[in-house]
């Protein structure tokens, strides 16, 4: 009964968290994997603990990696998105230095003309 409590302990802190990863995802194969969690975390109180804990386990591990994929999609896109703005941000960086090398040039170049 005690490890039964422990493993309640540890396991629903972590189907809760798991479950945060879904919400973030909607993604069909990351429900899949947090309803995988949820079903292993109802088998252990009905005695079956090792079963739940073993499908517990394996729907938290299936969330994470499904989440972090989709995480991953999510960034290379804003990645493309922010790709035209850093370009032109950069045009524009070198554009001034270019103009301000002229004015130095410029400037050296009346003084000693004189």
């Amino acid at each position: 009964m005690k490890r039964l409590g422990l493993v309640i302990v540890f396991v629903f802190p972590l189907s809760l968290l798991t479950s945060g990863f879904a919400v973030a995802a909607d993604d069909s194969k990351v429900k899949a994997a947090t309803n995988q969690v949820e079903s292993g975390t109802k088998k252990i109180p009905d005695g079956k603990v090792g079963e739940g804990v073993e499908e517990t386990a394996k729907g938290i591990g299936k969330t994470v990696s499904e989440g972090a994929k989709y995480s991953g999609e999510k960034l290379k896109e804003a990645g493309k998105a922010a790709e035209s703005p850093a370009k032109t941000a950069w045009s524009n960086a070198r554009d001034s230095a270019v103009g301000f090398g002229h004015s130095v040039k410029g400037f050296f170049t009346n003084l000693f003309s004189n």
